[in-house]
């Protein structure tokens, strides 16, 4: 049985290697926003019209075939070069659209990202953006995850990551946390006080530069509270649990308004890297590009960010 002609054939590979890369037919299906019986059927398409046997089926376990490993290496090739043809022939001509799959932390997605995000979405008519927040690194082929935008570090080598900017961080605390009488004027002064750690970025001990020399200070902090999030570790600094280290964005609010005090202004602690982080490929969609030039246009004008120290190239 010969496949279906035309565009029909491409849609069928793109179905079998979604749903080997996603570990699950239901998961295929969430990704290509249809059905979990429509994927079934594109499989079943594909497998009778090859007269092979693709995928191993459990119901806890799918495995590929011999023939199904080949095959899913041949739909690699063919889709790649199949995309690379499109780009080619389109030039600049190519009009973002689809669906962008993006993960983001969930303080900036909530909030700083917001802007460009609505900016994209209003350039570009013929795409849709499925905006995940999650702190944790994405399995960007098992999830189907087109980028990512990271705070800290990359020591994936198996990506691409852009540093789009830096994020300043200060330590804040609620007025009086530290007694009668003025603010501490020392780190070592700060060791002191009752503590709250964003476990991501420090945990029992605290960096700091000062801003006029680059001098260090270290030292030890038992916290009393340890958790993941931006925004919970504001709010307990709110109702004075304790002292921290904070994006500077996610309190400038707060300090103008006397909620919380910036202790040490002339200190400060090694800022978070910004990066927009994404698989390597021979071709990248138009919808990719575009959202990569202006996230990277745009972070570095947010409210609290800075450029990047570091250059990083774009897109190809």
């Amino acid at each position: 049985m010969p496949l279906a002609a035309g565009g029909d054939r491409i849609e069928l590979m793109q179905t079998f290697v979604r749903i080997v890369e996603a570990g699950s037919l239901s998961a295929a299906a969430a990704q290509l926003g249809t059905t979990q019986p429509t994927v079934s059927r594109r499989l079943q398409m594909l497998e009778r019209a090859f007269g092979l046997k693709l995928l191993q089926r459990s119901t806890h376990v799918m495995k590929l075939t011999e023939d199904g490993q080949r095959c899913y290496a041949h739909a690699k090739d063919l889709l790649e070069n199949w995309l690379a043809i499109e780009a080619d022939l389109r030039g600049a001509r190519d009009e973002p659209r689809g669906r962008l799959r993006v993960v983001v932390p969930h303080a900036f997605g909530q909030d700083q990202l917001i802007a460009p995000l609505t900016e994209y979405l209003r350039r570009h008519p013929g795409v849709s953006v499925e905006w995940l927040l999650h702190d944790r690194r994405p399995d960007f082929l098992a999830e189907g995850i087109d980028c990512a935008i990271q705070v800290g570090e990359i020591e994936d080598d198996a990506v691409i990551a852009i540093r789009l900017a830096e994020v300043p961080r200060i330590v804040v605390a609620a007025p009086g946390l530290w007694g009668d009488g003025e603010p501490p004027l020392h780190p070592e002064a700060l060791a002191v006080l009752p503590w709250l750690a964003l476990q991501t970025y420090y945990r029992e001990e605290v960096l700091l530069l000062r801003e006029a020399d680059g001098v260090r200070s270290r030292f030890a902090i038992q916290p009393r509270m340890y958790t993941d999030s931006l925004y919970a570790l504001r709010n307990a600094a709110l109702v004075g649990l304790g002292a921290c280290v904070v994006s500077a964005w996610v309190v400038a609010e707060d300090i103008a308004r006397g909620r919380l005090v910036h202790l040490l202004p002339e200190w400060h602690a090694p800022p978070l890297p910004v990066h927009l982080v994404y698989p390597p490929a021979r071709h990248y969609p138009a919808k990719l590009k575009v959202f990569n030039e202006l996230v990277r246009a745009h972070m570095p004008t947010l409210a609290g960010m800075h450029r990047p120290s570091v250059a990083s190239a774009g897109l190809e």
